[in-house]
């Protein structure tokens, strides 16, 4: 979903180049929900690698210059710009940039703090107090992959801060609105974890607290200023409503501006 729904002053896509069917083409792995000759904003499905890593696996950067190589029969590499990351398990809303221009102004944004992400997750329990703040320090064990809350001072350590709001709460679970501060790696899920409740589906940090399932971790906005057109834009998309354990919530009430 698109705030404005204007169309964007500048430069747009030829009509030789445009996709068949806009905004709301659907791929195999991931649907386009919105593209013109600067960016591409699509909504990327849970376990896909969002670039290649050390796995070799399907990864969505490159299924999307499959897409560009193929729609607009271009030949040879493929640019596209990646701006930011979700991780492997956790879907939602992702920007790329088209070009080299756009890539580092969408940088920059995200250095200022312009560049604004957020997030739906499924926590077991409800906390207390229902909305707050968590701040606290991370680390990352790159042998395992695995992050942990630690001490201010400890070397290599970087701060990690987070807003929460709980929206409703059903049978045990809570479901709760994420806005973060800082963008480290599976920052939501670790500082969750620390208040003894975890997401939903995550055995890797919830332990015994955790309940088996997909991880109910779903990045549902995202705004940022074009880099080009300088229109401040807002793309919604809501987590898949008829899995558990989204479908026990009114996700329609929660993905709002």
């Amino acid at each position: 979903m698109l705030e404005n729904e204007e169309p964007l002053q500048g430069e747009e896509l030829s009509r030789e180049e445009a996709p068949l069917k806009g905004e709301d083409r659907r791929e195999e792995e991931f649907v386009i929900l919105h593209e013109d000759n600067h960016i591409l904003v699509v909504m990327k499905p849970q376990n896909l690698a969002s670039c290649p890593d050390e796995s070799g696996d399907k990864n969505l950067l490159d299924l999307l210059k499959d897409y560009i190589r193929t729609t607009y029969k271009k030949p040879g590499n493929v640019y596209l710009g990646l701006v930011h990351r979700l991780d492997r398990p956790t879907g939602g809303v992702m920007v790329f940039a088209k070009t080299s221009k756009a890539a580092g102004r969408l940088s920059e944004q995200m250095r200022t703090g312009d560049f604004e992400k957020k997030y739906l997750a499924v926590l077991c329990g409800a906390p207390v107090p229902e909305r707050g703040t968590l701040s606290g320090w991370l680390k990352k064990n790159t042998v395992n992959n695995m992050v942990y809350l630690c001490p201010q001072g400890t070397e290599g350590a970087k701060a990690a801060e987070l807003e929460y709001e709980t929206l409703e709460k059903q049978g045990g679970l809570s479901l709760v609105k994420v806005k973060l501060h800082t963008g480290r790696s599976h920052q939501i899920r670790v500082q969750m974890a620390g208040i003894s409740h975890p997401v939903y589906g995550d055995l890797r940090y919830g332990g015994d607290k955790a309940q088996k399932g997909k991880l109910a971790l779903w990045a549902y906005s995202l705004s940022f200023t074009h880099p080009v057109t300088k229109e401040r834009l807002l793309f919604l998309c809501e987590p898949p409503k008829g899995e558990q354990p989204w479908r026990k919530f009114d996700l329609s009430a929660a993905v709002r501006p």
